[in-house]
């Protein structure tokens, strides 16, 4: 990666040289053939961009000859700046845009190596999120997080720093580590998903990420004992009141990401309004109860959460929830000052359409890792809350991921060796491995196992048998629909209307018949 940036580097210099020569043009005054070859240009290094970042996917995934593609994609787009400078009409600016943009994406994949940390004094805000303006001025994107971030900092006043809250800055940096960084990387998927609505209602973005790294670590699917579910964690009957719950589809919207981030700051909106905008206090509701907080609170005359009188009035609980959410919205902050490096995570948003049915558990294998250390499970099921890790999606499905993914998805996803095994892999049915009695196979004393769909794989040469294509199924002791529509690759929805069976529970019973409408095994 290294030999990429240097490559990029010594654009630097051009993009000096190149905007001193800039100069304001009609574009009213072009030719048909000059705005025709301009339009040309523009596309040349519209393609030559992505080609480079498609190589540099390809170079994460260590494969054979992908340097050699980004320096010939380099190339393409030193071809069109050259020709541009020549052409009249041709903007020049537009096209140093795309080196600026490679620049800092080369920055990034370089960054992280050799880092220095600071020792700077730990209420003072971090170096990351103020002072960006040579970032502003070049990635218009990355100026805008920064701008939030750095107006995040009003965090910092709005909170008490306490023993409390560094006890809780000490449990998230020691044995509640990987939790903490589970829930960046989490975040950093969901971003342009839930901060939009703390944004738009004046609310810390370091408040959302609290909240959501205490309550659920990031995963959209998560659901606590109690019933409280979502990213949010919302209750049901709190959920009902700020638009949660059943959308009619048989899906819940509390574990809509977007809905509940939406939720979430109108709840708190409404707490701090009646709490003196304490967000303490509004942490304790959001815990504890919004009524036991406001009887707490009108009978406070006005003292803060910390105060002994009003601190022993919540649940031991919420006594620990209040300090362990602004100590990880602190972290979010402050992480240079502690020693913490967040992971840098690719977001940048795709839609991936399936070219053939799959599910989301068959995507995570067939993916890979991609340059990350868990894969993509995670990211595709909270991009995708509707659909269960397991259930069978149609070809033509579209799923919201991101650039990295889509490209992983054309690699190993559509055809190949790797692809054949993810979907032996989630087609396996264990059952099959048992030999029940007058099964045993020849005098080798191997199993002969009855034809399942697809056929079982032999060891020797591994290769599926073939198998005829069923058109029902006797429910058997422990299946389920979703297994079903896993064995035999339906849309579990179309699988669960040509049977009359309703959501959400889609209750069978043992020796129920099944139509297999819907299935392509």
């Amino acid at each position: 990666m290294h030999a990429l940036v240097v490559t990029l580097a010594r654009w630097a210099a051009l993009v000096a040289v190149v905007s001193l020569s800039l100069l304001p043009f009609d574009a009213a005054a072009l030719s048909r053939r000059d705005a025709a070859a301009v339009e040309a240009l523009n596309q040349r290094m519209a393609a030559a961009e992505q080609r480079y970042r498609e190589a540099l996917v390809k170079i994460g995934n260590a494969e054979p000859g992908a340097v050699d593609e980004s320096n010939a994609a380099i190339e393409d787009m030193e071809d069109v700046v050259a020709a541009c400078l020549k052409q009249k009409g041709c903007q020049v600016n537009d096209q140093v845009a795309v080196f600026k943009r490679l620049l800092k994406l080369g920055a990034d994949a370089e960054a992280g190596l050799g880092e220095d940390w600071d020792d700077g004094d730990p209420l003072d805000a971090d170096p990351d999120h103020v002072g960006e303006a040579d970032l502003a001025a070049d990635v218009p994107e990355a100026a805008r997080a920064a701008a939030l971030l750095d107006d995040s900092h009003r965090f910092d006043e709005m909170v008490q720093y306490n023993p409390a809250v560094q006890a809780g800055i000490r449990r998230w940096l020691t044995d509640m580590r990987p939790s903490l960084m589970d829930s960046y990387e989490n975040y950093e998927y969901l971003r342009q998903t839930m901060w939009p609505s703390f944004e738009r209602a004046g609310l810390p973005e370091a408040l959302l990420f609290g909240i959501m790294a205490k309550e659920s670590n990031g995963k959209a699917h998560a659901t606590s004992r109690a019933g409280a579910a979502g990213p949010m964690q919302f209750m049901y009957a709190t959920g009902k009141r700020f638009g949660l719950g059943p959308d009619g589809t048989g899906f819940d919207t509390r574990y809509d990401p977007h809905a509940s981030a939406e939720a979430a700051a109108a709840y708190l909106n409404e707490r701090l309004g009646q709490l003196n905008n304490s967000i303490e206090m509004s942490l304790a509701a959001y815990n504890g109860g919004e009524g036991r907080a406001r009887r707490v609170y009108e009978g406070s005359n006005g003292r803060g959460f910390w105060n002994a009188d009003i601190y022993n009035q919540f649940p031991a609980e919420t006594r620990d929830y209040v300090p362990m959410v602004i100590a990880a919205a602190w972290l979010f902050l402050h992480p240079k000052q502690y020693g913490l490096h967040f992971p840098r995570v690719q977001t940048r948003p795709a839609l991936l359409e399936l070219e053939k049915p799959a599910s989301i558990y068959e995507l995570t294998i067939c993916l890979g890792n991609g340059r990350t250390r868990d894969g993509y499970m995670r990211a595709l099921r909270n991009l995708n809350p509707r659909y269960q890790a397991d259930s069978w999606l149609p070809a033509g499905t579209t799923l919201r991921a991101t650039t990295r993914i889509a490209s992983l998805y054309k690699h190993y996803c559509v055809g190949g060796a790797r692809a054949e095994l993810a979907q032996q892999l989630v087609m396996s049915d264990p059952a099959a491995a048992i030999v029940h009695a007058g099964d045993a196979g020849p005098a080798t004393g191997s199993p002969t196992v009855t034809a399942m769909v697809p056929g079982p794989t032999t060891i020797a040469t591994g290769v599926a048998t073939p198998a005829r294509k069923p058109r029902e199924h006797h429910v058997e002791r422990g299946d389920t629909l979703v297994s079903i529509s896993r064995r035999y690759s339906c849309d579990t929805k179309v699988l669960a209307k040509a049977n009359n069976l309703k959501a959400p529970r889609y209750a069978i019973r043992q020796g129920q018949r099944l139509k297999l409408e819907g299935c392509t095994k």
